[in-house]
């Protein structure tokens, strides 16, 4: 695994969801302290199960301080940028705009990180592990973050999420024989960011069973 290729996707998806966290604590009115909670849970989260699955004790957030930094930081900048520009009906679009800018970005991001650590263990299958912990770690912190925020989980139900995730690491992972990490790494992310931004834009969704019940 190139270290200085996850350091890079990881510092880019700290900041992302830290943001997406922060924006999603101001919407629920919460506190700063409640912000830079859930900032930092939406930043970390999903890394930090992704290590425990991989079996990486203590998990590497809980050993390096700059990712916890980074979403204070973040929630902090976020806060005071909500001061001179708050949410309101006029600029409703614009901020719609910008948190799903970041939670794209995050989402490709960490879809990476997760990957590439799946890559570096050498274990089992070559697909599985790094599939799933791209997944888990690019969705983990965003079903934390909505928890905490009582909300449904977005990747449950809206939008292609998860999905955009598993796509791009499947394809990556299947082209590790025919090219070097940080090739197969950008492939990923502008995968990811292509679909999940082609689905926001042409309403792309699911399938979501309904009930067809007819009247007599």
């Amino acid at each position: 695994m190139d270290s200085l290729t996850w350091v890079i996707f990881d510092i880019m998806g700290t900041i992302a969801f830290a943001v997406s966290g922060a924006m999603v604590a101001i919407q629920r009115r919460m506190d700063i302290f409640g912000i830079i909670v859930l900032a930092a849970l939406t930043a970390v989260g999903g890394g930090m199960v992704r290590d425990v699955l991989a079996g990486i004790t203590p998990p590497v957030a809980l050993c390096n301080i700059t990712d916890f930094m980074l979403s204070i930081i973040i929630a902090i900048v976020v806060s005071l940028g909500y001061s001179f520009c708050p949410f309101s009906a006029l600029n409703k679009n614009f901020w719609l705009v910008v948190y799903n800018m970041f939670d794209t970005v995050g989402l490709a991001s960490f879809t990476i990180t997760g990957m590439l650590t799946g890559l570096s263990q050498e274990a089992g299958n070559p697909y599985v592990l790094p599939v799933l912990l791209g997944v888990i770690t690019a969705v983990g912190g965003g079903i934390l973050r909505d928890l905490m925020a009582h909300r449904m989980p977005a990747v449950l139900y809206k939008d292609v999420y998860a999905t955009a995730a598993l796509f791009g690491a499947m394809i990556s992972c299947g082209l590790q024989d025919y090219t070097d990490s940080i090739t197969m790494s950008w492939i990923c992310f502008v995968l990811v960011i292509g679909l999940r931004f082609s689905a926001l834009y042409f309403g792309w969704h699911l399938f979501h069973p309904r009930a067809n019940w007819h009247r007599r």
